[in-house]
């Protein structure tokens, strides 16, 4: 795992790197176009700057190399490895969202017959505890990219990765500003 200040240091030089690709394709964009581009680039130097050793650093990616506009981006910043990983990830995740329709069809079989039980022989307390963990959990997942197709300890695991991550990307960007308004 990189230290912060490592994972900084990569993060603005992949960010710059990709800053710069995006604005000599097109001279001309539109406030809309900018932030997009810039928002691209950060997430794509932030998910190369960890090396895809992070599940959702390969999502990220992975998510950028379906979009035409932003494969010579991705390239140019992750490398060509990263095509080998991403069209393998794409194949187990269609692999999984097939077996998913499945056993959500029979899991919703299931919840109903639960929701008539009572807790079985457990705790009232515990029973809502387990209920608002599940719950929490599956948001966590939709946060985290890639979090759907993770269990519950590696979502949890991939999302304090994550956040630490993005923490690193805030602190870059507010360096950034704070020196661009003393420069003015």
């Amino acid at each position: 795992m990189h230290n912060s200040s490592q994972l900084k240091k990569e993060f603005i030089k992949k960010w710059v790197q990709g800053l710069q690709i995006c604005c000599s394709s097109n001279k001309k964009m539109n406030l809309l176009e900018r932030k997009k581009n810039i928002k691209l680039s950060a997430d794509i130097a932030l998910a190369s700057a960890k090396n895809s050793t992070t599940k959702w650093s390969k999502a990220i990616i992975s998510k950028a190399k379906k979009d035409q506009q932003s494969t010579t981006l991705v390239d140019n910043l992750s490398g060509p490895e990263s095509t080998f990983e991403c069209a393998h990830q794409k194949f187990t995740c269609h692999k999984r969202i097939t077996s998913k329709k499945i056993l959500k069809k029979s899991y919703g079989i299931r919840k109903k017959i639960k929701k008539l039980e009572p807790c079985n022989g457990s705790s009232l307390a515990t029973c809502i505890a387990k209920r608002l963990v599940k719950k929490r959990t599956q948001v966590l997942k939709r946060l985290v990219p890639g979090g759907e197709f993770m269990d519950e300890f590696s979502v949890i695991k991939e999302a304090l990765d994550y956040i630490l991550s993005l923490k690193v990307q805030v602190d870059v960007m507010k360096n950034l500003v704070n020196a661009t308004t003393i420069l003015n």
